[in-house]
């Protein structure tokens, strides 16, 4: 699954492939999908759930972590997560995080039959 989003004017590729949770964990030696299933337990995969009484448990780190893993799986040549980062001067993860998530729960939902 593959999805085009611009971010600060910029058109940037997503991707998500059987691969991506095995790129998370080279690239950040963390389980992708503990990580999804972690936040998505809490109800913080939901923008409105996100407010001032819950969102000193977030770790946002982990969405970036996330899109910089669905750009490197959609385009290779990408560098490394905080040199890719610094090309944005504007990163609204908050816009881009609903944007990202069919890529996200495609990665751990089976499909409808």
């Amino acid at each position: 699954m593959e999805k085009t989003i611009v971010i600060d004017g910029k058109q940037v590729r997503f991707k998500s492939t059987a691969a991506t949770p095995l790129r998370y964990k080279a690239q950040f030696h963390k389980d992708y999908l503990v990580e999804i299933i972690k936040l998505n337990s809490l109800g913080k995969l939901d923008k409105e759930n996100i407010d001032s009484g819950n969102i000193n448990d977030l770790d946002f780190e982990v969405f970036y972590n996330i899109a910089w893993t669905l750009a490197k799986t959609a385009d290779p040549s990408i560098s490394d997560p905080i040199t890719w980062l610094d090309d944005f001067e504007e990163f609204p993860l908050l816009d881009i995080l609903p944007e990202l998530m069919d890529l996200i729960m495609s990665t751990i939902q089976g499909k409808k039959k």
